[in-house]
């Protein structure tokens, strides 16, 4: 195949036309990729195609001094990195020391807590099998830091099956009164409470939180709480006492007749029957700080 070029008459003959023709505008951008204007002004001024380095002594020098002043600043910075090198590792030698003795301290201390926790255990031992267990065990029953296990009744309340429906019921607490609620409230518990004691309760529990004389049943928000515990519905109050406990509290004004009323009125759920066998937990009562022992006569108080 020829590749002379076609003389003028024949580049106008479509056989002999250039084939990127058609893309003339992309074939200008391609071959001047530098406007012809700024171009011009290079070529002008001296700067086209030149590598913009100095040329004269004075340059050089300054540029010779600059690149000395970048180098010993390089130098340093390397030189502080490795003189710094050794003491970080220095200090993380004497951290992992200091971390070493503190576990080993702290080793020692738990090793003392388990001896003396030993001895605790011991001493209540012994105190268990000394002279007068039954009157130490008589009063743990009482003051409700000990299981105990009986016949008795549970009492079983909840709210009333439209409370968490009903939009006006939701606030449990609103009022003075019973607020028209359908909602349990903790003045209903503590007076359910106070019929067992009164129909003869030797241990009251609610949702297996143990009633003592320190416990309190109260209301926070939309919650009830025992002994600061949260309560769940439904509410079990399980009392453990003779085989006339059940009627007795049927028939006690704020036991089943209140209880009765509140079902009649508000529509509150409650259910009353006798258990052969109960099993109540202990008690979680923290120190006495300020209540002690009266002296006995004849003696005088330290």
């Amino acid at each position: 195949m020829s590749t002379t070029a076609p003389r003028p008459d024949e580049r106008a003959d479509a056989r002999y036309a250039r084939p990127d023709a058609s893309m003339s505008l992309l074939t200008n951008v391609m071959e001047h990729s530098l406007d012809d204007g700024y171009a011009d002004e290079a070529r002008r001024t001296g700067r086209y195609g030149s590598s913009r380095l100095p040329t004269t002594l004075r340059g050089k020098l300054l540029l010779g001094l600059g690149l000395a002043l970048v180098a010993t600043l390089l130098s340093m910075g390397v030189s502080q990195v490795q003189q710094s090198a050794p003491v970080a590792a220095k200090q993380r030698q004497e951290l992992i020391a200091r971390i070493n003795e503190t576990t080993t301290t702290a080793d020692g201390v738990q090793q003392q807590i388990s001896g003396l926790q030993s001895q605790l255990a011991e001493a209540r031992r012994n105190a268990v099998a000394a002279p007068g267990t039954a009157q130490l065990d008589e009063l743990r029953l009482v003051t409700g830091t000990t299981p105990v296990s009986g016949p008795g009744i549970l009492v079983s309340v909840d709210d009333a099956a439209s409370a968490g429906t009903d939009g006006n019921n939701a606030s449990p607490r609103a009022g003075a009164g019973f607020g028209n609620t359908g909602r349990v409230r903790d003045s209903d518990l503590q007076l359910v409470v106070n019929a067992l004691w009164q129909s003869g309760a030797e241990a009251v529990a609610i949702n297996d939180q143990r009633l003592t004389n320190l416990s309190a049943i109260r209301a926070a928000g939309d919650a009830i709480l025992v002994n600061d515990h949260p309560l769940t519905l439904p509410y079990l109050l399980r009392a453990v006492g003779g085989p006339g406990l059940e009627q007795s509290f049927q028939d006690n004004a704020y036991g089943g007749l209140y209880l009765a009323q509140l079902k009649q009125n508000y529509q509150i759920r409650y259910d009353v029957s006798a258990q052969g066998g109960l099993s109540l937990p202990a008690a979680t009562v923290g120190p006495l700080l300020n209540a002690h022992p009266s002296p006995s006569e004849g003696t005088k108080r330290p």
